[in-house]
């Protein structure tokens, strides 16, 4: 498919008619609430595209500038410089009542939500729109989806990168051209609802226990370090002191009760409180204050949570992944889809390279099209996009309001058979489109597994689905030592707790379609064994209702995709999951795992040790 580079002409679509106010940060670093904005650009675009207004300041953080080398702003261009305090009521004023737009918008929202937090305030966006999100739906012929890289595919001359004024200013021309595209495409955009947000507080972490769980407390027998214990109702102790000297023995101290709580410390066994009555629903034990604080007297050791085990509880030896169907502890059997051939097994075959979109047809028919597509070589979308090659229409798919735009953009358009018939006839129908222009991801199924090289850059696994899905998903992932648990419920990040404390797993929302989590695998604690990638409905439907989830790998931001899957194979359940990366001896590896639940997340975070409230 070819789709314009650029447009001169603003899109004309309704729907594509806001005030915009475009956005770029410089930043001492890369966590919002811990670094500081250096220097901000907001340019202003009415409904269609012309200009009325723009702002550029450098702010004095009141801190080290991080690295200068990046983007220049030494101590001493600082010096001089106002406050974010000073300009915020001037830069509010701009963003109010407008949609915000940047590259990686949530990287420049989170920290414009946190510099505003900081002085009492909150960021007027309702609405942001994401250019990388937006291209990634777009799909356009280009290597990456940098901003450079999409700043000479627009047709928009970059003369200072990490400069927040000349950076607003690419973006301008980049929004045009991808507007311009997705017009072409049909595309609803990715305008992300924004709450508004005050949640600025300096993070003061729990105190990480350095021992695994033992379990349950025996009837009649001694703590062990690394039990998780809970306190409910009034203490003789006061309830800071008894904590601190808990801690001090190497128990873990939790703010709920779940299955996998140890022991609750009362003095009122009747009193009916929810930890009290969920500890009687799955049996926990109950101690006293005075008999507590006899056993704190003589802890017992625990294992520490970075002893070396040789083997999982399933026998897996360590350094491998487990079986990729297994079934998590305490948790229904879920269903399980033997792998499929190898991705070398595949290059040979007469859609390899190939992208087709399946329209119409019932959940399992258009799963039953979309596993033939894949098995023939080609990776499946889930939204019609640039690079899609070929379109398959199954019964009622001619009534999809993306058919008109298939037939504009002079698409192939093929009947079930065509998935159906002998390769080499496939093969003599095909007609050869234009060369895409982007490097082919790796296509993967249930079960493949995909080596993650080591460039010092953060990976991520993104979820994506269709624009069309009538409910909403929630993807999360889970930190999980060599036992498949959490080390605490700091490793459970979701909708939430989008990040980690120590920040090296992080989730962004990109889109109302579209979810991502990104793993700084290099700084990941040696004790994290396997962070697992999951996603969850919201509310009574299924997967069934969502259709194919569509799956990629990518290393850095905006970088071409490694890899991409989709996910097919679920009918009735609830949750999912999606993906693992696990270390493979000193390296890491991303396995597609497509596990479904017809269970909720809570069970799911239960099953891999995370305290829901109770």
């Amino acid at each position: 498919m070819v789709l314009l580079a650029s447009s001169a002409q603003w899109p004309a679509l309704p729907d594509y008619r806001h005030e915009w106010a475009l956005v770029d940060v410089e930043t001492s670093g890369l966590r919002p609430g811990r670094d500081r904005v250096l220097s901000l650009a907001i340019l202003m675009l009415d409904a269609y595209g012309n200009r009325t207004g723009e702002f550029s300041t450098l702010l004095n953080p009141g801190c080290d500038p991080g690295p200068v080398h990046v983007h220049g702003l030494t101590p001493e261009r600082l010096a001089g410089a106002p406050t974010f305090e000073e300009v915020a009521p001037e830069v509010g004023a701009l963003l109010s009542e407008r949609v915000m737009v940047a590259h990686n918008a949530q990287f420049d929202y989170d920290f414009l939500a946190h510099e505003f937090a900081r002085v009492r305030s909150w960021i007027p966006v309702r609405r942001r729109l994401c250019t990388l999100a937006l291209n990634r739906l777009v799909g356009p012929a280009t290597p990456d989806l940098k901003l450079g890289t999409l700043a000479a595919h627009y047709g928009v001359r970059q003369e200072r990168a990490h400069d927040a004024q000349d950076d607003v200013r690419v973006l301008s021309g980049i929004l045009r051209g991808s507007l311009g595209a997705a017009g072409q495409l049909g595309l609803a955009l990715p305008l992300l609802d924004c709450p508004p947000r005050q949640d600025y507080k300096p993070y003061v972490p729990k105190t990480p226990c350095a021992y695994r769980n033992p379990g349950r407390m025996a009837p009649g027998g001694a703590l062990v370090q690394g039990m998780k214990i809970a306190v409910t109702g009034d203490t003789r102790v006061s309830r800071e002191e008894l904590i601190a000297r808990s801690v001090a023995a190497g128990l873990n101290m939790m703010t709920s009760v779940s299955r996998h709580t140890s022991a609750v410390v009362t003095n009122d066994p009747a009193a009916g409180s929810s930890k009290l009555r969920r500890a009687a629903e799955e049996g926990v034990p109950l101690l006293d204050e005075s008999a507590y604080l006899r056993l704190l007297e003589s802890v017992r050791d625990g294992e520490a949570k970075g002893a070396v085990r040789q083997e999982r509880g399933d026998g897996t030896p360590m350094g491998e992944a487990a079986a990729p169907h297994r079934t998590e502890p305490g948790l229904p059997a879920q269903r399980t889809v033997a792998p499929d051939d190898p991705p070398a097994a595949r290059k040979g075959r007469p859609l390899a390279g190939r992208r087709v979109l399946v329209l119409g047809g019932g959940h399992e028919e258009a799963a039953e099209a979309r596993a033939r597509a894949l098995y023939m070589g080609a990776s499946a979308a889930v939204n019609l996009s640039g690079s899609v090659s070929d379109v398959v229409v199954l019964p009622g798919g001619e009534a999809d309001r993306r058919m008109s735009r298939v037939a504009a953009l002079g698409l192939p358009v093929h009947s079930p058979d065509w998935l159906l018939a002998p390769m080499p006839a496939v093969v003599a129908e095909l007609v050869r489109g234009a060369a895409r222009g982007a490097p082919d991801a790796a296509v993967l199924v249930r079960g493949a597994v995909l080596d993650l090289a080591d460039s010092g850059e953060a990976w991520t696994v993104s979820a994506m689905w269709s624009q069309l899905t009538p409910c909403d998903v929630d993807v999360v992932a889970f930190a999980l030592d060599a036992g498949e648990q959490v080390r605490g419920d700091e490793d459970f990040v979701f909708y939430g707790e989008p990040e980690h404390p120590d920040g090296t797993v992080r989730l962004a929302t990109d889109g109302p379609t579209e979810q991502v989590v990104t793993v700084d695998l290099a700084r990941l604690p040696l004790e994290v064994h396997r962070v697992v990638v999951a996603a969850a409905i919201d509310g009574a439907a299924s997967f069934s209702d969502v259709g194919a989830l569509e799956i990629t790998a990518t290393c850095g931001i905006g970088a071409a995709p490694a890899a991409r899957a989709t996910l097919d194979a679920a009918t009735t359940e609830r949750t999912m999951i999606l993906a693992e990366l696990y270390r493979r001896g000193e390296g890491w590896r991303m396995r597609v795992v497509g596990q479904g639940y017809d269970h909720g997340l809570a069970d799911l975070a239960c099953g891999y040790g995370v305290d829901i409230d109770g």
